[in-house]
């Protein structure tokens, strides 16, 4: 494999790790907006949505899992290929800007932002348990 497959695949690499947190983004959106715009209490609603969005959020953080550990390791490969003609030009203009975010912060703020969407989930439930005795 040459230089330029291995960055071709480090970016689509980071592509992949862009479209799980995108979709991530889009599900808590979702939910929160569907759970905003609920009128009555329904617990067991609310527990299935939590559920259901630690079950995806599990998911995607496995995902997102495989998406960093193949850019890193495309990384390596990539700083283990001895520099050739053209490609070592290129290769020391861009191989400084290539700094993939660590498992650790990935999963840091992942479990982060699902921990708060979880809370959010809750906290809405109960406020329309306290609006609709408010309102009998």
């Amino acid at each position: 494999m040459n230089y330029h497959d291995l960055i071709e695949l480090y970016f689509d690499r980071s592509t992949a790790a862009q479209n799980f947190w995108n979709l991530y983004v889009l599900v808590v959106g979702g939910l929160l907006a569907f759970s905003s715009v609920r009128k009555h209490p329904a617990a067991i609603t609310t527990a299935l949505v939590c559920l259901l969005f630690a079950l995806f959020a599990y998911e995607n953080l496995g995902a997102l899992h495989d998406a960093t550990a193949q850019r890193f390791a495309l990384l390596q490969s990539l700083k283990e290929l001895g520099p050739v003609g053209e490609a070592a030009r290129t290769r020391n203009l861009l191989e400084p800007t290539l700094i993939p975010a660590s498992w650790a912060s990935v999963r840091r703020t992942h479990i982060t932002s699902d921990v708060l969407t979880i809370v959010a989930l809750v906290a809405m439930e109960f406020r329309r348990r306290r609006l609709t005795r408010a309102g009998s």
